[in-house]
């Protein structure tokens, strides 16, 4: 009888895990799929009945395996976050100043949203149904990119308080991201590649100057 019993429970295993494996194949090649219509025509290109046809499943197969479509679309996000934190993290060796990295970053910044513009896009215009906040998984992700740019914050101001340091992190990569979004849209004007990375590295030098002379009272770029 424990044999019959045994052999009854391993078998439920094995279906539970072959189910589960099969959600987590079709939840990849759903957020694969999501990210190519993203990559090729935007946010707007996403459609339930085209992600299907690309997945190789029925649509309500998505309703499985994601709570709804706005769930999809944060997965295909993290995704690129994913990539963007992939590219940010610092390289080995000696970690440089911290006007460098912050420079260094700032500009990988730039290189992954001229290169990914769509996909780069589609991270600030998405917008959860009904003013829902983004889930603790998502919020969680983006930390990690923020946390790189804490790490020499966290050099450049010794003595700051965490939280200080995480609200300098999140300022400096809004001005950073505001001229990024300013020069590869053409918002204001048209501006060459290198206009516009003499621009980011102006913003990420005087942020950085500033900072120090916050903390030593000596202005670093005085003669």
């Amino acid at each position: 009888m424990n044999d019959v019993h045994k052999t009854e429970s391993e078998s439920t295993e094995r279906s539970a895990s072959k189910t589960s494996t099969r959600r987590a194949d079709l939840r990849a090649r759903l957020v694969a799929a999501g990210r190519a219509a993203i990559a090729e025509g935007g946010l707007q290109n996403l459609r339930a009945r085209d992600l299907a046809a690309a997945a190789g499943c029925a649509v309500g197969a998505i309703y499985n395996v994601f709570d709804d479509l706005d769930d999809l679309i944060l997965r295909i996000g993290a995704d690129t976050l994913a990539h963007l934190e992939q590219g940010l993290a610092a390289p080995p060796g000696p970690a440089p100043e911290p006007a460098e990295e912050l420079l260094r970053l700032s500009r990988f910044y730039l290189s992954f949203a001229r290169a990914n513009k769509a996909l780069w896009r589609a991270l600030f215009e998405h917008r959860l149904a009904g003013g829902r906040p983004a889930p603790a998984w998502y919020l969680e992700d983006q930390g990690r990119l923020f946390a790189l740019v804490e790490a020499p914050l966290a050099r450049l101001l010794p003595d700051e308080p965490a939280a200080s340091r995480a609200l300098l992190a999140r300022t400096l990569f809004s001005a950073v991201h505001g001229i990024v979004s300013l020069g590869l849209e053409e918002k204001l004007a048209p501006m060459s590649e290198a206009a516009l990375e003499g621009e980011l590295e102006r913003l990420v030098r005087a942020f950085a100057g500033g900072l120090t002379i916050r903390r030593t009272g000596e202005d670093p770029w005085k003669d």
